[in-house]
């Protein structure tokens, strides 16, 4: 048997629980203002304002798509010379070997295709999907999240991060409840 204690759960963050939009906007604005980069809101429905008051984060997922279309573009186009050129020429009523506007329509749905499956599989990692389990989940109340209660979560990998300063910069905002949330 080890004497070493067993280890404390990992802090993922202190939330704030709010009855209105309204609150949690402000929240959110002061959260931003007071240069909190690592926080994120859980509300039951679009809450105008929020997005913009957390701050813009860069989607990648549209330059992925851009690049992989490319690849599955050239891709396209490439399997086709080669069938056609290199790999069986064969003159069809006295056509060049290289007729590539008969190639279009497979040149574009391997574009579609590179582009389609990159888009989803990008925006499923970026979203660190599949995630069967968010820490959020364990504060109590979080599932009225889905219906009349408004979260914002300050999480722990924020560069200020400081667990009392974080809970009094919450509390003056008079939240219903302020929770630390463990990983």
């Amino acid at each position: 048997m080890s004497d070493t204690p067993y280890m404390a759960a990992e802090l993922f963050g202190v939330a704030a629980e709010f009855d209105s939009p309204e609150a949690l906007l402000r929240a959110a604005e002061r959260a931003s203002s007071a240069g909190y980069t690592r926080t994120e809101a859980y509300t039951p429905f679009v809450v105008e304002g929020v997005a913009e008051a957390l701050g813009s984060r860069h989607d990648w997922v549209a330059p992925i798509t851009l690049v992989a279309g490319m690849i599955g573009g050239a891709t396209g186009f490439g399997m086709c010379w080669y069938a056609h050129v290199v790999w069986y020429p064969f003159n069809v009523g006295g056509r060049p070997l290289n007729s590539w506007p008969a190639w279009i329509p497979i040149t574009f749905e391997v574009t579609v295709l590179f582009a389609a499956l990159s888009a989803a599989i990008g925006m499923l990692i970026l979203n660190g999907l599949p995630r069967l389990h968010h820490p959020m989940f364990n504060i109590p109340n979080f599932e009225r999240a889905s219906t009349d209660r408004f979260f914002l979560c300050i999480e722990s990998k924020d560069p200020r991060f400081d667990r009392a300063a974080v809970r009094r910069f919450l509390a003056a905002d008079r939240p219903l409840a302020i929770t630390e949330v463990l990983a």
